[in-house]
């Protein structure tokens, strides 16, 4: 068994140092093998404009990466974390750290709203990493929406989808049940709460933050207004069974000759 933690967090726009801290907090009450934190966990989200963005984005080993690799090296675990990815571009971007320092990145391929207007489209595709315990999938908040994204993270083995998130959209928390059933995976969807007003727009994140099953089933899901940090065991070795039934295996199943425009 695979013990699998959500951390849900309320970040301080604009203080990574108070962010941070709160969150290796958090992660360290608690033992587990992979811990995901939302997405932009230690800037805060509601950006006013691309000079915020670069003021508060760092390279990947930057601060965030620092104390999430030198917490997963003293847990022996593994973290999934969101951060504002400071390279030639700005990316919205997701960090995997192990033991032994970085494991990989992802960028987030579908930008949400105004994101649009300050982080580069991601350019490394939908990774999947090889854990002791099992393959681990990445993809950040919105690309929920887009049902190739969890579908492409399956077709590559994935089999627990790690989901750093900051939903606004009531709804995500309930797609991600389709996701997994649609794929027969796990997700773990780490979610922020509070309130963001800034320059004239004001963001409320939902909290909710989730694991769920490749049979659609809750395994825990978080209340809307407060911090915290939830852990689950999950047999990760049920996400290699693609059969609804004798007759129906989803991937084998798959026909993508026919799925054309």
């Amino acid at each position: 068994m695979t013990r699998v933690a959500i951390v849900q967090t309320n970040p301080e726009f604009g203080n990574p140092a108070k962010n941070i801290a709160d969150a290796v907090e958090l992660v360290g009450s608690v033992e587990a093998d992979l811990y995901v934190l939302p997405e932009l966990f230690s800037t805060g989200y509601n950006f006013i404009n691309r000079k915020e963005v670069e003021k508060l984005s760092d390279p990947a080993d930057g601060a965030a990466f620092r104390a999430m690799a030198a917490l997963a090296a003293k847990l022996k675990a593994h973290i999934a974390y969101g951060f504002a990815e400071k390279t030639e571009h700005c990316y919205n971007s997701a960090a995997l750290v192990g033991p032994k320092g970085m494991v990989g990145l992802y960028r987030k391929v579908h930008l949400f709203a105004r994101e649009t207007l300050f982080f580069a489209p991601g350019d490394l595709g939908f990774p999947v990493f090889d854990l002791p315990f099992g393959k681990v999938g990445m993809m950040v908040c919105f690309d929920w929406i887009y049902p190739e994204s969890a579908r492409t993270l399956t077709l590559k083995g994935a089999q627990i989808i790690a989901h750093p998130s900051n939903l606004v959209m009531a709804y995500c928390p309930d797609a991600m049940i389709t996701r997994c059933l649609e794929n027969k995976v796990y997700a773990a969807t780490a979610n922020r709460i509070g309130t963001e007003a800034r320059g004239g727009v004001e963001l409320r994140y939902i909290g909710t933050s989730e694991i769920v099953s490749p049979s659609g089933e809750i395994l825990v899901r978080m209340e809307a207004n407060e911090p915290g940090i939830r852990v689950v065991e999950v047999d990760l070795k049920a996400a290699l069974n693609k059969k609804i039934n004798r007759y129906n295996d989803l991937m084998a199943g798959r026909r993508p000759t026919e799925y054309r425009n």
